[in-house]
């Protein structure tokens, strides 16, 4: 393999669904001796809190969608001025592949892959395509993705489709969590992720019901995931109840926190989905309502359906957080029976799957 064929770019989105995933295939391909470039907007730079060892290009982008005539026509110009620069860079770096995953940001990178004729992947670990992925399908040489019961994909490109299950941290592979919530562990301990785009919602709603939990005399424990400035209020809210509990912000270290519970809440993101079914610790599932193509309940219904979690609406947590938290207390086996359903469940051969992908995508090129 020459060196050409030693570098790889990768195009992300800059919402951590889209970051987390490409942060993690960078790493995996970087132990690999693959010199490694990530392209993402300054959104997704917060994520990359560790990252000596990434070569990051900040290339901003914007979407068409849902905007008046000036703010589209401004929104066009930069959408062309981005192409014009991620063909700069893929024209200097001359890698051997580009991987797309998902969200508008990546989306010129991923158009001027094809441009300049370098293999294009895009990868999908949602239930349904997301709008970028979609328009992008007819330019891919390979679609990668999570799930089977993927929607959304034309039938003339299912040719290019190839499953390789979620890219997830590895460290998840050799941790599974042996928290059970029964006669022995009379604690509920709740673990509330509230990701990039929930942690205020969360951090709002769900003390009210914990109160309602604590004044029936549930006994738990709160790991609580906020913003800054709501971590004074938390902590009061919680101490004048009598209800133990931990608040964190963005944290690079869940596993920490993974060790600890026997039960989370969760947005509705394929990787925390995925991550936390690998760990083997029950959740409850709350999409985000104003997810693109509503892609975050078809993520949580699938996950119900196989009885890796339960689901609850934004709009029904006031009516049905508070009685499944007393009937899970009332019934400790109903954790158990989910963890048995997890253990059903893995990602572990995502990146021997990858692998797999890359050396057939690099030696079809060498032969063309």
């Amino acid at each position: 393999m020459n060196k050409r064929n030693k570098r790889i770019i990768i195009a992300t989105g800059g919402t951590g669904g889209h970051v987390l995933p490409a942060y993690n295939l960078a790493t995996h391909l970087n132990s690999n001796q693959f010199d490694v470039e990530i392209i993402c907007d300054k959104r997704g730079l917060k994520y990359f809190k560790n990252r000596e060892n990434l070569n990051i290009t900040i290339i901003n982008s914007s979407t068409i969608l849902n905007k008046g005539l000036f703010k589209l026509v401004l929104s066009v110009l930069i959408i062309i001025g981005s192409l014009f620069r991620s063909i700069l860079v893929l024209y200097k770096n001359k890698p051997a592949l580009v991987f797309g995953m998902g969200g508008y940001s990546a989306f010129p990178v991923c158009i001027a892959a094809r441009i300049l004729k370098i293999p294009l992947i895009i990868y999908e670990n949602n239930l349904h395509i997301g709008k970028a992925n979609k328009y992008l399908l007819p330019f891919a040489n390979k679609v990668l993705i999570s799930f089977n019961e993927l929607t959304g994909i034309k039938k003339a490109y299912a040719h290019k489709v190839s499953k390789i299950g979620n890219i997830i941290r590895k460290e998840i592979f050799s941790f599974q969590s042996e928290n059970y919530y029964n006669q022995n562990d009379e604690i509920l301990k709740i673990l509330v992720l509230g990701g990039s785009q929930a942690a205020k919602a969360f951090g709002e709603k769900l003390p009210k019901i914990f109160k309602q939990c604590s004044d029936i005399k549930i006994p738990m424990k709160i790991y609580q995931q906020c913003l800054p400035d709501q971590n004074n209020l938390l902590v009061s809210y919680y101490k004048n109840l009598n209800i133990d509990c931990e608040i964190f912000n963005f944290s690079d270290d869940l596993l920490e926190y993974f060790s600890k519970v026997n039960l989370a809440i969760t947005r509705s993101g394929s990787s925390m989905l995925a991550e936390l079914t690998n760990s083997n610790i029950p959740f409850i599932s709350v999409p985000l309502p104003s997810s693109a193509d509503n892609h975050q309940l078809k993520n949580a219904i699938y996950y119900q359906k196989n009885e890796y979690s339960y689901l609850i609406e934004e709009k029904e947590l006031d009516d049905k957080l508070y009685e499944l938290i007393k009937l899970i207390h009332k019934d400790k086996s109903l954790l158990k029976q989910i963890k048995i359903q997890q253990q059903h469940y893995s990602d572990k051969s995502v990146y021997e799957n990858i692998d797999k992908e890359i050396k057939e995508i690099i030696k079809n090129n060498e032969e063309y």
